[in-house]
């Protein structure tokens, strides 16, 4: 069940005075555990899985602070004295497994719980969580999008667990219900599909959502602001649900208007949307600092800059169209490690181009078709390959390079080059039907493209993927690849992303 924290007197400490109870709680658990992910090894957690998070969020606007409460239900793997969460910034106050108060304390980006008895493999435990947290802090890195009358969530890739204690790795999916509460005149939403609205005495309201699907920690949305909900029916009955501010619903209707279409296009190349909802969070802030990407997919409700949203069509329906993808790769089917991120944003890259030349509309460069694009794409291959590395091989400083968007989608173009259109087709269905709502790496593609076409496509995707050097393009023996040393601009826009990591996208 969901624990709503009600305000009552003393309730909200300060974090200053949380901190100092929580480091006299027990002592430092030690050495940093984590998963040992090859791009951020310290994430996660061993010893057990999260099967289902009830997450509780409450706005004080005199404050601006967050009271929460993550009640997580986990199953161990192994006997467990002690376990230990994803955590950062967050002032907590108390923690109770199964009812019973817990001993606990932080260190590094780890809260380390003691329970009273130890943890019995199998056996599914219920840890709580109260905290408060401030989604203006200046922290390391973070998941918080603070705005002028609340906040937004951009927990991609490490730093939901800014945002509530967890098991912050996509590995680890799990069910989600969410509630937010607000002060009248404000709204709170969150991911999946609006389930009870309860108006307190006070002034406040409580909304609470349920995803009917399994979501990974850094998807998880939640905002609170004036907002209006736009709502709407799309392709085949889907729920659409646009989260608008107030103030620019208007002039954000254009481009919300657009969705369906879209819908219709990528359902026919993906097969059915994979989730229970659909819709987009133009969030009420365009400053340059709240986050700089332009959109984010976090699950059934995609996060923008609203500025971004005025454009003509042509700017901005193939990015539209790169994040709608992600709810196949990336929301659906998850990386199975952040080193797969290439899986997600080449394959977002690979449809959003796609549309935009099937639309007709050329992209800044001049290229008309999608074999236009990849040709010059395919010239820069080594200068990519020089200064981000492998497509398939990303460290934390470049992981979001356009080598893992552009780079990514030139990868999949040889493989239908290679294999001809209608193979490579069922190659993309047969992989998100394996792989459907739970994770998958590099390998189990490389497996499901080997296995669909009937040929060892190792050795070749292989090449492609962690090769230091771009292999020949299949039927296209005229295309040649320019020296890595060539002053060309590299193709994509490279920023710093919100979660302290490079984060880039192709020009689409």
């Amino acid at each position: 069940m969901i624990i709503l924290l009600r305000p009552r007197a003393g309730l909200v400490l300060s974090l200053a005075l949380s901190a100092v109870l929580l480091s006299a709680s027990v002592p430092s658990a030690g050495a940093v555990d984590g998963l040992g992910d090859p791009v951020f090894p310290s994430l996660g957690n061993t010893g057990y899985r999260a099967l289902a998070y009830d997450l509780a969020f409450d706005y004080r606007a005199d404050s601006r602070t967050v009271d929460g409460t993550a009640v997580i239900t986990v199953r161990p793997e192994r006997t467990l004295a002690r376990l230990e969460l994803d955590a950062l910034g967050l002032a907590v106050r108390a923690v109770r497994v199964d009812g019973r108060p817990a001993d606990f304390a932080t260190h590094d980006e780890k809260l380390s719980v003691r329970p009273a008895e130890p943890l019995r493999p199998g056996a599914a435990a219920e840890l709580t969580v109260e905290y408060t947290a401030d989604p203006r802090a200046k922290l390391p890195h973070t998941g918080w999008v603070p705005t002028p009358d609340g906040f937004a969530v951009a927990g991609q890739p490490q730093s939901a667990h800014t945002v509530f204690p967890n098991n912050d790795h996509p590995s680890d999916k799990a069910l989600f219900t969410i509630a937010v509460t607000a002060p009248d005149g404000l709204l709170g939403v969150a991911n999946g599909e609006l389930t009870r609205t309860e108006r307190h005495g006070d002034g406040r309201t409580t909304r609470r959502y349920a995803s009917r699907l399994p979501m990974a920690t850094e998807l998880v949305q939640v905002s609170v602001g004036d907002y209006t909900v736009r709502e709407r029916t799309g392709p085949h009955g889907l729920p659409l649900r646009d989260v608008v501010p107030s103030s620019r619903a208007a002039e954000l209707e254009p481009a919300l208007a657009l969705t369906d279409d879209q819908l219709t296009w990528a359902e026919a190349h993906l097969g059915p949307f994979p989730f229970e909802a659909y819709g987009l969070l133009p969030t009420n802030t365009d400053a340059p600092d709240a986050f700089a990407f332009t959109g984010l997919e976090t699950q059934t409700l995609t996060l923008y800059k609203p500025n971004f949203l005025r454009r003509p069509e042509p700017e901005i329906g193939p990015h539209m169209m790169h994040e709608l993808v992600h709810s196949w790769f990336g929301d659906s089917v998850s990386p199975a490690r952040w080193s797969d991120l290439w899986l997600n944003e080449g394959h977002a890259d690979y449809y959003a181009l796609l549309y935009r030349y099937e639309r007709g509309w050329p992209d800044t460069r001049g290229n008309r078709t999608l074999t236009d694009r990849m040709r010059y794409l395919y010239g820069l291959g080594d200068r990519s390959r020089h200064g981000s590395g492998p497509v398939a091989a990303p460290n934390a400083a470049n992981l979001f390079d356009s080598q893992r968007y552009t780079g990514g989608a030139l990868v999949l173009f040889a493989l239908r080059e290679k294999v001809g259109a209608d193979t490579f087709e069922r190659i993309e269905r047969t992989f998100l039907d394996r792989h459907r709502y739970g994770n998958a790496s590099t390998e189990d593609y490389v497996r499901t493209a080997s296995q669909v076409s009937g040929q060892d496509l190792g050795g070749f995707l292989g090449d492609w993927l962690y090769g230091l050097r771009t292999p020949p393009m299949p039927g296209h023996p005229d295309w040649t690849v320019r020296p890595a040393g060539e002053a060309e601009p590299q193709d994509g826009v490279r920023v710093a992303g919100g979660a302290g990591v490079a984060r880039g996208s192709g020009t689409l």
